[in-house]
């Protein structure tokens, strides 16, 4: 089971980190966000999918295609784990010795694009007080790891539910005369 969380992990890892290099530092010089939430959660989905080929390859060739939920789901949390791990340190480095003024940026962005959709001045501050929530945990790096823990992990503990709902399997399957 160790080695295939170890694996299923760090390859779920590497994909979740190249994605996140590769738009972060798109959308830090091009000022475009909104694409790259759709390719950050659809990398996240892919990455995650190797949480269901994991639990399948220990249930079929290492525990003679029996799993339980419990054990199902605890793959799927290690394997979940490991990527977050790597996604959150990934950005802990990207963050503090690359793109340093990132969330001002991101808020100076999201805020305009407020104002472009024609937003109130009250909802505008409301947006601006919500950012500066933000911008104050984003003053210490436990802050930046709550939150960046909190942008990945809470879809890879979903697959993991998903797929030990689906890969369950209670009682070996009948063989064929």
């Amino acid at each position: 089971m160790k080695k295939i969380v170890l694996v299923s992990g760090l390859i779920a890892g590497i994909i979740l980190t190249s994605v996140m290099a590769v738009s972060t530092a798109v959308c830090y010089t091009t000022n475009q966000y909104e694409g790259n939430m759709v390719l950050g959660y659809a990398s996240m989905i892919l990455a995650f999918s190797l949480i269901f080929v994991g639990v399948k390859n220990f249930r079929d060739n290492y525990n003679n295609r029996v799993i339980s939920f419990g054990k199902a789901f605890k793959i799927g949390l290690y394997i979940t784990l490991i990527a977050s791990t790597m996604y959150v340190l990934s950005w802990l480095v990207e963050y503090y010795f690359f793109i340093p003024d990132f969330m001002e940026k991101y808020i100076a962005h999201a805020v305009n694009q407020a104002k472009i959709e024609g937003a109130s001045q009250l909802e505008l501050d409301k947006k601006a007080a919500e950012f500066s929530d933000y911008k104050e945990m984003y003053k210490t790096p436990v802050g930046v790891i709550l939150l960046t823990y909190l942008e990945v992990l809470p879809v890879g503990l979903i697959i993991s539910l998903i797929c030990a709902l689906l890969l369950k399997r209670k009682n070996q399957p009948m063989q064929a005369a």
